[in-house]
């Protein structure tokens, strides 16, 4: 479990295919302090398990599975990802609740910049929009975010200074794509109702 609130920015160090998968090895920088074989960390919004130290380097595995339906498919050496280390037990919750599973991928369709804040709007897959509610939490490559305008088949957020400095989401452009993952609330809510017995 994690909370969206980004800790650090990391980069792809290099890229190895193995069988159907990928091993990436990524410079976590101060996110990988304290680190071990094993861990649960948050790459730009996907949970990957660590199954190598070196350093500040840290390697991770991903299926073809996990290349398919997120945008990890797309790194190559050099990328800029989001980290964050999974939730402790009485940790502080500062942002919602974020499993690291990837809901779809959504592209940018529109950056307006003002001064240094942003405005962003997103596409997103056909079965993500019901999940998606105006002043709801969406995780947008791992960065907790608070939507603005919940539309059919598209949402806004506004990003602040520090959110655009500190992460991956500043240097986003138009037609870029993004993992999406929408609130694991809205999940159990949608799910409840779906699921409700006929009167």
């Amino acid at each position: 479990m994690f909370t969206g609130l980004v800790e650090g920015m990391g980069t792809v160090v290099s890229l190895e295919t193995q069988g159907p998968g990928t091993r990436f090895v990524i410079d976590a920088g101060k996110v990988a302090e304290g680190a071990e074989l094993g861990d649960s960390i948050c790459i730009s919004g996907c949970c990957l398990t660590v199954v190598g130290i070196q350093g500040t380097c840290l390697e991770f595995d991903a299926g073809s599975e996990t290349l398919s339906r997120t945008v990890l498919g797309d790194l190559t050496a050099g990328s800029a990802i989001n980290l964050e280390r999974s939730l402790r037990v009485g940790d502080r919750m500062g942002g919602h609740f974020v499993t690291g599973h990837v809901d779809g991928v959504g592209t940018v369709l529109s950056r307006d910049d003002d001064a240094d804040w942003s405005t962003f709007y997103f596409s997103a897959p056909a079965h993500l929009p019901r999940e998606i509610a105006e002043k709801g939490s969406i995780t947008v490559d791992g960065v907790s975010l608070t939507v603005v305008a919940a539309e059919v088949d598209r949402f806004s957020v506004a990003l602040i200074p520090h959110t655009l400095q500190v992460t991956t989401l500043g240097r986003l452009r138009q037609g870029d794509r993004v993992n999406l993952e929408t609130d694991v609330l809205a999940k159990y809510v949608g799910r409840a109702l779906n699921t409700r017995p006929a009167d």
